[in-house]
């Protein structure tokens, strides 16, 4: 696979990403490289090789929850940068519709 400016412009939508044209060159080069090393990785005889589902052995190790305390409700409001009695205050990201 070829990568040009047409790939990069789309997956820059994909992505909601923007890039400066000078930008664009040194990320071509890079999707060109992780695309050849993925070919390279193609070549390799695989065959009798068992797929790999887990790291490990162990499936599923999990710790017992434990309920303990880390720190009080003073201690984290001591830094905040506003605060109210018990809770932090927060600019506001809830706006009312518009009427139209």
């Amino acid at each position: 696979m070829n990568i040009d400016d047409h790939t990069i412009d789309h997956l820059a939508k994909l992505s909601r990403l923007t890039f400066a044209q000078e930008q664009k060159g040194q990320i071509k080069s890079d999707l060109q490289n992780i695309l050849n090393l993925v070919d390279k990785l193609g070549e390799l005889n695989t065959e009798g090789v068992e797929p790999l589902i887990h790291m490990t052995e162990h499936i599923n190790v999990l710790r017992d929850d434990v309920v303990k305390e880390s720190i009080t409700r003073e201690e984290a409001l001591r830094n905040a940068p506003k605060k109210d009695s018990d809770y932090f205050k927060v600019p506001k990201v809830i706006s009312q519709p518009s009427q139209s």
